[in-house]
């Protein structure tokens, strides 16, 4: 077991108990670290009471909002994590957006809106966050930025479409990153996990369909479960991960090794 007593990090992108950001949450408490959480404002607040239900779960000390389009809202997250805690750890960026109409049909047609909304909260967001963190994992001699891609950055699968450029643009900017935090020893790293059923994986057109033809044609001819990519992402958040900076790293049972018959 890792141990991550003494370690505090913050992980963006729970939303419900099935979401692989939740699934990440619990294997990092499980190996004793303090966790922080963030929500989304809602008009009902069902994003909020959903998150604090959840983290109470996990003894989550800091439950604070952040939508990462808001510039400011992101300066408030870590300031309150300044105060409360001091440093960082670890942040876990779990985030990605598409407009339904554009995870299906003509991907030449896919809105000017759509595209740049898609790469906003997918892979930008990524960068004023770890801009954020990285003055307060310094403070302890480093730290681990990790995010959630998949591997329709690198094939065209069948109606990922706006998302497949924005987690292009993830993993690209995952090596950028870690270029430019190394000399601090802050890691960064990605995980490409296989496909999950999630509520935002829901909105895939046709993904029942998709999720088990990647099941076939594994190495491990099956999924991979929300417990195996938390279990990754505790990995590269420790010091086990010492020396794993700028990777993408596929946690999809073998699917992405697999040629054609």
């Amino acid at each position: 077991m890792i141990d991550f007593k003494g370690k505090k990090g913050v992980v963006l992108g729970v939303g419900n108990s099935r979401s692989i950001a939740w699934a990440i949450t619990e294997s990092l408490h499980q190996c004793g670290a303090e966790l922080a959480l963030t929500f989304i404002e809602d008009p009902k607040g069902r994003y909020e009471k959903n998150v604090r239900s959840l983290g109470t779960q996990v003894e989550a000390s800091i439950i604070h909002p952040c939508d990462v389009q808001d510039e400011k809202a992101i300066d408030s997250l870590m300031e309150v994590i300044s105060q409360q805690w001091g440093k960082l750890d670890f942040l876990v960026h779990s985030l990605a957006f598409a407009k339904q109409e554009d995870l299906g049909g003509s991907f030449s047609e896919t809105s000017r809106d759509g595209f740049l909304k898609a790469q906003e909260i997918s892979a930008y967001s990524l960068l004023p966050l770890s801009a954020g963190a990285a003055p307060l994992m310094r403070k302890n001699g480093g730290g681990s930025i990790i995010t959630m891609s998949y591997i329709g950055a690198m094939l065209a699968v069948p109606n990922y479409n706006a998302m497949g450029p924005a987690k292009a643009a993830l993993e690209s900017s995952v090596r950028y990153l870690a270029r430019e935090l190394g000399t601090d020893n802050i890691r960064v790293n990605a995980i490409s996990a296989g496909p999950i059923r999630t509520l935002s994986a829901s909105g895939v057109k046709n993904f029942s369909t998709l999720i088990q033809g990647v099941a076939e044609q594994s190495a491990l001819k099956r999924n991979v479960t929300q417990a195996e990519v938390g279990a990754t992402a505790a990995f590269l958040c420790s010091d086990a991960a010492s020396a794993i900076t700028g990777q993408t790293i596929y946690v999809d049972c073998g699917f992405n090794v697999m040629g054609g018959a």
